[in-house]
C-alpha cells in the first residue's frame, strides 16, 4: 500500500503510506493520482486533504528510481503536481514531520498548506548535485520570497516552519498549528475553503526583487567561489533568476532542462552514489531474523586522553550517561578539563546553550574506581595502542562488567579476535574504531569479531546512530578497512618521492583532485612517528612489504611533524594566533637528494596524473582484496569509509566509485604498467582477483 483514500464528512483525506519517509515512488504517484481522480469525481466530496502517515508528510522523490524508467514513467512528479494544481476542488497539504525535496514541491502544487510547529522544510537536491526538478526553483521564490528561497535552495539545509512563517509576505503556509493538530486543522481549512473560487495557485504569484541584476550577479559570483568543483549550486542561481525574469512555464522548462543535464554529470552520479551508500552502510543481510539490538543506556569509557574524552563527548551530546575512568587523578583532571574546554568553546560559538552544557556535565561521572563500570551497558577502552596493555584492560574488565555488557576496543589496527580471548565472554566483544577528533569525525568502524553475537553488533549499530555516527561494519584484519588501505596510499607517496616527485608536488596534486590535504601534510599533522611505529612492526610481521626508507630517515632526525615544528615541511609561526604555516624545507630537500643517491635513482619528471593514479590505484587494489576476503560487505561501504573518515572528496564518490568511473579495464591496465616500474612494488600491483574478474566481465564494483 502506497496511498489511501478516506473521507471525513465531505472532505477526502489522501494519505501517503510508503514507509519509512513516504517517498514518491512510481507506485505512490500512481496511487495518489488515482485517489485525486476518485475524490474529484465523487459528488459527496467538496475538498481534498493530502497528508502523510506516521507524522511524516514526504521526504521527496525515491532516489533509487533516478536514472531508471520509473523516474519518468507517468505520472511523474511534475505531472502529479500539475494534477493537484488543476484539481477543480481545493487541495490542502497537511504538513507534519518532514517535508523535503519532492515533498515540498508536491505541497507547493496544492492550493493551501497547513504546517505543524517543528516541521523541517528543505529542498536538498543540491546535496546530490542537482537542482530541484519539479518546480521548486520556480514556486518556492513565489511563495516565500526570492532571497530566502534561494538561500534554502543553494544550501539544501532544512529550515523550521516557524521561522519561515514569520517572513513578511510569505505565502508558503496558510496556517501554522501544533504538530498534533495538523490533520484536523487541514480538514477545517478544506471545509472553510470548499466553496471559494478561483482556487489560488502558487504558480500565479509573482517572484520579484528590487535589484535583480545586481543581486543575481553578486550571488552567482559568491556561490561559484564556494563551490568550485560542483556545478549544481550555480545552476540553482540560474533557475531562481528565471523565476524572476521569465514567465512561469518558461522557468519550469528551464529548470527541468537544467535538472536533466545535471543528472548525467559525474559529480551528481558520485553524490547520489554517496547518498545511497551512506544509507546502506551498517546494514547486514546475514543476521538471524528477529534479532533485537542489545540495549545501551549507560556507557563507560576507559582512558581520559584525547580519544577517550572525544568518545565521551559523543555520548554526552546524545543524553547518555558516561562513566569516565582513569588511572591517576592528574590524568583524570586533564581529561575532564579538556572535555570541559570543548563544551566551553561550543558555548562561546553559540552552538550550545548554558543549560545544555550543564546537562551534559551532569551526565559525566569521572572516577578512578573501575567498580563504577559494573552497571554500564557498553564499555569502550581508549588506552594505548599496545596489545599487552589491551590485555590488562580486558582481563580486569571481564571481572567487573555485568553479564550482557558490550565490551568494545577503540583499537585502530589490533586483532579484535585476540582481544576478545582476553575475556570469558568473546561473544560480547567487538571493535568500535572512532576517528580523531572523535567528537567531530562522522565515521565509526564497527569491527565484528568471529565470536561477536548478533545482538551485540546490532546494539553497537543502534547506539552509533544515536550518537550521529555513520557506521560501517568491518571484519577483523590489521587496520580494518580504512587504515589497511591507507597504508598502501602512503607507501605509494613514498615511492613517488624516491623516483622524482617532491612532497609539495604530491600534496598539491591530491589537493587539486579534491582532498583537503595531501599525504605528506596529513603525516605532519598526525605525527610522522605514528607511521614509523607501524613500519617497525611491519618489519617483523611483514618483512616482504616494501617501503621507502626516507620517512624513517626523517623520523630518525626527529622531524615528527607539526608537534616538533619540523617534518616533511618546516612549520613556522604565522597566520592565526597559535597556528603555524607549512613551508617547503631545504633540509628535507637535501635528505631527498642524498636518499636518491644512496638508491642510485636518477630523478624523473612525474606528472599530477601519475600521482593521482598511483595513490588512488593503491586504495582500489587493496579495497578489492578487502571485498574478496569479506572484510568489507560491499564496495560502497569502502567509499563511505573514505568519504567520512579520510577526506575523500564527496563529488568523486569514494575510491571504488572513482575506479568505476575510470572503467575497471583501464584500472587493470594501469596496474599492469605500474608493476613494470623497477622502483615500485611489483607484487602489490598484481590486480586483485575480484578486480580482474570484474574487469574481464565488463562490470563495476558498485
Amino acid at each position: 500500500m502506497t496511498a489511501t483514500l478516506a473521507s471525513r464528512g465531505r472532505i477526502a483525506v489522501i494519505t501517503l503510506d510508503h514507509p519509512p519517509v513516504n517517498g514518491l515512488s512510481l507506485a505512490t504517484r500512481r496511487a495518489v493520482a488515482a485517489a485525486v481522480d476518485a475524490a474529484e469525481d465523487d459528488a459527496g466530496i467538496d475538498a481534498l486533504v493530502l497528508a502523510g502517515k506516521a507524522q511524516v508528510f514526504c521526504a521527496g522523490a525515491d532516489i533509487t528510481e533516478f536514472g531508471s524508467s520509473k523516474a519518468v514513467a507517468e505520472p511523474h512528479l511534475i505531472s502529479l503536481i500539475t494534477r493537484l494544481e488543476n484539481c477543480s476542488k481545493p487541495v490542502v497539504a497537511a504538513i507534519a514531520g518532514t517535508c523535503m525535496g519532492g515533498g515540498l514541491e508536491l505541497a507547493l502544487g496544492c492550493h493551501y498548506r497547513v504546517a505543524g510547529r517543528g516541521v523541517k522544510v528543505a529542498l536538498p537536491e543540491v546535496k546530490i548535485g542537482l537542482v530541484p526538478g519539479a518546480g521548486g526553483t520556480q514556486r518556492l521564490p513565489r511563495a516565500l520570497g526570492v532571497e530566502p528561497a534561494l538561500n534554502m535552495i543553494i544550501s539544501g539545509e532544512p529550515v523550521a516552519a516557524e521561522r519561515l512563517a514569520q517572513l513578511p509576505g510569505q505565502r508558503l503556509f496558510d496556517r501554522l498549528v501544533d504538530a498534533a493538530e495538523v490533520l484536523d486543522a487541514a480538514v477545517a481549512l478544506a471545509t472553510e475553503m470548499a466553496a471559494v473560487r478561483p482556487l489560488p495557485r502558487v504558480r500565479e504569484l509573482k517572484a520579484t526583487h528590487p535589484s535583480p541584476d545586481a543581486y543575481f550577479r553578486f550571488v552567482r559570483n559568491s556561490v561559484a567561489a564556494m563551490s568550485r568543483n560542483l556545478p549544481a549550486p550555480v545552476k540553482c542561481v540560474d533557475c531562481v533568476e528565471q523565476a524572476v525574469k521569465a514567465k512561469v512555464d518558461a522557468g519550469l522548462t528551464f529548470e527541468r532542462e537544467t535538472f536533466l543535464a545535471l543528472m548525467v554529470t559525474p559529480e551528481s552520479r558520485a553524490l547520489r552514489h554517496a547518498f545511497l551508500a551512506e544509507r546502506a552502510a551498517g546494514k547486514l543481510a546475514d543476521l538471524p531474523p528477529g534479532t533485537v539490538p542489545r540495549p545501551v543506556e549507560r556507557v563507560g569509557v576507559i582512558g581520559a586522553g584525547t580519544m577517550g574524552t572525544g568518545i565521551a563527548l559523543n555520548f554526552l551530546a546524545a543524553g547518555i550517561p558516561v562513566v569516565l575512568v582513569e588511572q591517576t587523578q592528574a590524568a583524570l583532571d586533564r581529561g575532564v578539563a579538556a572535555l570541559r574546554g570543548v563544551l566551553d568553546a561550543q558555548l562561546k560559538k553559540g552552538k550550545l546553550k548554558p543549560e545544555a552544557l550543564d546537562a551534559r556535565l551532569a551526565l559525566l561521572q569521572p572516577t578512578l574506581d573501575w567498580q563504577a563500570l559494573a552497571d554500564v551497558d557498553l564499555v569502550i577502552e581508549a588506552v594505548f595502542e599496545d596489545l599487552a596493555v589491551k590485555q590488562q584492560v580486558f582481563e580486569r574488565l571481564d571481572g567487573i562488567a555485568k553479564a550482557g555488557a558490550i565490551l568494545a576496543s577503540n583499537t585502530s589496527t589490533l586483532d579484535v579476535d585476540r582481544i576478545a580471548q582476553f575475556t570469558r565472554r568473546p561473544q560480547d566483544v567487538l571493535g568500535l574504531h572512532f576517528f580523531s577528533p572523535a567528537h567531530v569525525m562522522k565515521l565509526l568502524e564497527v569491527v565484528r569479531g568471529k565470536a561477536t553475537a548478533p545482538d551485540v553488533l546490532l546494539g553497537a549499530l543502534a547506539v552509533a546512530k544515536r550518537i550521529r555516527k555513520t557506521s560501517v561494519v568491518s571484519g577483523v584484519c590489521d587496520g580494518f578497512i580504512g587504515n589497511r588501505m591507507v597504508e598502501h596510499y602512503f607507501r605509494q607517496a613514498g615511492f613517488l618521492i624516491d623516483e622524482g616527485a617532491t612532497p609539495q608536488q604530491v600534496d598539491r596534486a591530491m589537493e587539486r583532485f579534491g582532498f583537503a590535504m595531501g599525504p605528506f601534510a596529513v603525516s605532519d599533522l598526525a605525527g610522522n612517528d605514528i607511521g614509523w611505529a607501524i613500519r617497525q612492526r611491519r618489519a617483523v610481521e611483514r618483512p616482504d612489504l616494501r617501503y621507502s626508507t626516507l620517512a624513517d630517515t626523517l623520523c630518525e632526525a626527529g622531524r615528527f611533524g607539526q608537534k616538533t615544528g619540523a617534518g616533511w615541511y618546516d612549520h613556522v609561526a604565522g597566520g592565526k594566533p597559535g597556528r603555524t604555516q607549512a613551508r617547503p624545507s631545504p633540509v628535507v630537500a637535501q635528505m631527498i637528494d642524498a636518499h636518491r643517491q644512496r638508491l642510485g635513482i636518477t630523478p624523473r619528471r612525474i606528472g599530477d596524473e601519475e600521482i593521482v593514479s598511483r595513490l588512488l590505484g593503491a586504495l582500489v587494489n587493496e579495497g578489492a582484496r578487502l571485498l574478496e576476503e569479506g572484510i568489507a560487505a560491499r564496495a560502497s561501504d569502502i567509499d563511505i569509509v573514505y568519504l567520512t573518515g579520510y577526506g575523500f572528496p564527496a563529488w568523486r564518490g569514494g575510491p571504488m566509485c572513482w575506479a568505476d568511473t575510470q572503467g575497471l579495464f583501464n584500472v587493470v591496465q594501469m596496474m599492469k604498467r605500474l608493476s613494470r616500474n623497477p622502483h615500485d612494488d611489483a607484487a602489490f600491483w598484481q590486480p586483485a582477483p575480484l578486480l580482474r574478474r570484474l574487469a574481464d566481465e565488463g562490470r563495476t564494483f558498485n
